[in-house]
């Protein structure tokens, strides 16, 4: 048998597997402690940046079905939404299921499939929720075609299908967080990305969720622009930005000392700071009702919180002495907040085949 041969009869034999079984694949949503707006180009490609995440328990899904002709069809089951085009043709990108349709073209296949997707969290709710489902759907075509790929050249591609082959603005913490998973000290220099897993005591992480809450603010962030604008407000040279940024960057390894330490206490009274240091970063992401939620957590017993994302809505993170837990619930359900309860998480992308459909 030539080499040639061998490799179809090795093709062939793949997607027999395909036909008989589906891939499926999920990839977590991620907490931002501090460090956000540093990992964009503007500013680590000069300073260096860093980022203090932890992925949890919400994740992207994504279930591949393989089929038996040429045809690609992509279906939300979030929002109703569905793409259809042929693996040899070029997918129009026109706000529908944009982020599948680049992986797809990304990834290449000679093998229609169906891409099942839904996300636990609602867009824009500042949990990484894009990069999340990108990261499933090249871990599952990464399965499907065969493609062997690390887990940097994994976050890489993600990265690329979002702010290359997409134009959607922001930076590079979110697809190492939800390719990696964990707790991470993510560094951004301007030739790599350097990825450092902390070794948290299970006593300690179990401590910080008895003390943090996650609120949805009732919001999911409209298209404000707030990530151009922040970089607008940098390279114009506006000083109190480029030292909240800076004020930002130091904080990733204090409250990182803070959580190695078991210091609960001072890391709840850094996620303020970081909280005040954002809204100087940027003042238009600055929202009078999410400060005034955050204003009445403080008053309830929150030591310290941060908007995560961007700003303009999503999801409040909030650091609560324990015994003043439900005050603050009450509160600020009172107030229209919604709580989600949430765990840490130490996987990140995650690819396995099924033969239940």
């Amino acid at each position: 048998m030539s080499e040639s041969e061998a490799k179809v009869l090795t093709t062939q034999a793949r997607h027999a597997v395909n036909a008989r079984t589906v891939i499926r694949a999920k990839s977590p949503l991620r907490i931002s402690f501090v460090g956000g707006g540093t990992d964009l180009p503007h500013y680590y490609r000069e300073h260096g940046g860093a980022v203090l995440s932890s992925t949890v328990n919400m994740y992207s899904h994504v279930t591949l079905t393989p089929r038996e002709d040429h045809n690609i069809s992509i279906r939300s089951l979030d929002f109703g939404q569905a793409a259809h085009f042929k693996v040899n043709e070029e997918p129009e990108f026109d706000g529908v299921l944009d982020l599948a349709k680049a992986a797809v073209r990304r990834m290449g296949t000679v093998v229609g499939a169906e891409l099942d997707v839904y996300t636990q969290a609602p867009a824009g709710s500042g949990l990484g929720g894009s990069s999340a489902v990108t990261s499933a759907i090249i871990g599952a075509l990464s399965e499907f075609t065969g493609v062997v790929m690390t887990p940097y050249e994994f976050a890489e591609l993600n990265y690329r299908i979002e702010r290359e082959d997409l134009g959607i603005g922001g930076g590079k913490q979110d697809q190492y967080a939800t390719t990696f998973g964990g707790f991470n000290v993510l560094e951004f220099l301007s030739d790599r990305v350097i990825v450092t897993p902390l070794r948290v005591s299970p006593e300690v992480l179990n401590d910080l969720e008895c003390h943090l809450m996650l609120c949805y603010t009732g919001k999911v962030r409209p298209k404000l622009g707030l990530i151009d604008k922040q970089v607008r407000l940098y390279m114009e040279g506006r000083q109190s930005t480029h030292d909240a940024m800076k004020r930002i960057h130091a904080m990733v390894f204090e409250m990182k000392e803070a959580l190695l330490r078991g210091s609960l206490y001072e890391f709840g009274k850094l996620l303020h700071q970081a909280y005040e240091n954002k809204r100087q970063m940027n003042p238009h992401a600055s929202d009078r009702d999410i400060d005034a939620l955050y204003q009445l957590a403080l008053d309830n017993g929150a030591i310290g919180g941060k908007l995560c994302g961007a700003g303009g809505g999503g999801y409040l993170l909030l650091f609560v002495e324990a015994f003043r837990r439900n005050d603050v619930r009450q509160a600020l359900e009172n107030a229209g907040g919604e709580f989600t309860d949430f765990s840490f998480d130490d996987h990140g992308l995650q690819v396995w085949r099924s033969t239940c459909r």
